[in-house]
């Protein structure tokens, strides 16, 4: 796709912000978001909601590319390093900044990450299994494709963002995550759009972040999440509610984990992180899983499965968490045939309306007939008694004339 000039320039004037939030201690064993980080031994309470070996049964991810337009994705994390395709990895970063200072743009493939954001959003995708730890990803076959676009001073800008995700449907990616959104939800010029709509139009399932900027009821569009089309994704806590720091607004598509999420680190090890660009890789993954059983399922029939499948306490959409919290073994289980858009009230079919009483102004044919049949077995009773009486009444006069007549 090409860009007018001036479209450029307005989209280079956009900058972008990560969507994450400081670190807790309440996941991690070093307590720490340092990197290379400690290895967490236990089992992320993200992926402990989740019948790992259920929903594996019916996916792993294999087969499908996902792109991770981020900070560059660190190989040389363990867990990372067979989930990578360097080859097709790209960095973006301009040479310079805009003060004309040099860039320290990393390796030219995307796989170095000196922030570790993008090492993180990875990971919650197709981090491989490794011995001593129970994180991984949710697609641990799937292949991430790392598109390095921005970086800590933030130099990546919504032109850079159009061109990654560009060159991501160009190398072939199946899904893209983007865990980013414009600086003060700024509306950034077309050709951000005009990228999204061409990976849309490409059949790719174009997933991102909603936003952190939640607190206090705060509603606002973001970009790219608000783009139609895109899967936008908010976060929900350990008691599938909304996070408080997650976006809200008619947007929203779905939710997912976003609170305390353990994941993949530069260099080795893991670290927990809070935000709704960690909650955009969960569904991402989810998306790779549907597409990697269903290769002919197309990006919007991805995403509604998604969304149908999802658990949800009220019957439809709401502003706060989309459809409702991702669910990924419904999401994978119950896929008879694909749909093309949600419906409110799943499961419940509409009844017939019941057929209102004829009004009778006398009584009905069926209330006559029974009162016919009762004085029929009434009327019968009493001549039956009748008659017996009459019987016996005729017998004893016969019996006194008797007695009269031989006295």
């Amino acid at each position: 796709m090409t860009y007018t000039h001036r479209s450029l320039r307005l989209a280079a004037a956009t900058a972008l912000v990560f969507i994450g939030l400081p670190a807790t201690t309440a996941a991690a064993d070093s307590g720490q978001c340092n990197f290379p980080g400690d290895t967490y031994k236990g089992r992320p309470w993200a992926l402990q909601r989740v019948l790992l070996d259920e929903l594996w049964k019916q996916s792993t991810g294999k087969g499908v590319q996902v792109a991770v337009i981020d900070t560059g994705v660190d190989t040389k994390n363990p867990q990372l390093k067979r989930a990578v395709d360097a080859k097709k990895g790209l960095n973006l970063l301009p040479a310079k900044n805009k003060k004309g200072e040099k860039i320290d743009r990393g390796a030219s493939n995307g796989t170095t990450d000196t922030v570790g954001h993008g090492t993180k959003v990875a990971g919650i995708i197709a981090a491989r299994p490794l011995k001593g730890t129970g994180v991984v990803g949710l697609a641990p076959a799937a292949t991430i494709i790392p598109v390095k676009q921005n970086d800590a001073e933030g130099n990546g800008t919504a032109a850079t963002l159009a061109s990654a995700i560009t060159k991501s449907v160009a190398a072939g990616a199946d899904v893209i995550n983007i865990s980013q959104d414009t600086a003060d939800a700024v509306e950034p010029a077309p050709a951000l759009k005009q990228a999204v709509d061409a990976a849309l139009g490409a059949g790719v399932v174009v997933v991102a972040s909603a936003g952190n900027d939640g607190l206090g009821g705060n509603v606002k569009k973001t970009y790219p999440a608000s783009y139609p089309g895109v899967l936008a994704v908010a976060s929900s806590d350990r008691n599938n509610e909304r996070a408080a720091f997650s976006q809200s607004g008619d947007f929203v598509g779905i939710a997912a984990p976003g609170v305390d999420m353990v994941t993949t680190v530069p260099g080795k090890g893991h670290c927990a992180d809070n935000g709704t660009s960690f909650s955009a890789p969960y569904v991402a993954a989810v998306a790779a899983l549907i597409k990697s059983k269903h290769e002919d399922w197309t990006q919007k029939q991805i995403v509604a499965q998604i969304q149908q499948t999802a658990e949800r306490s009220t019957p439809g959409h709401d502003r706060l968490v989309g459809w409702g919290v991702v669910d990924p073994v419904r999401a994978l289980t119950e896929d008879d045939k694909p749909i093309e858009q949600p419906v409110a009230h799943e499961g419940v079919t509409k009844g017939e309306v019941p057929t209102p009483a004829e009004l009778q102004l006398g009584e009905s044919a069926e209330e006559r007939n029974s009162r016919m049949a009762t004085y029929v077995v009434v009327g019968g009773g009493v001549l039956v008694a009748s008659i017996a009486g009459g019987a016996v009444a005729f017998r004893d006069s016969k019996r006194r004339a008797r007695r009269l007549g031989e006295g």
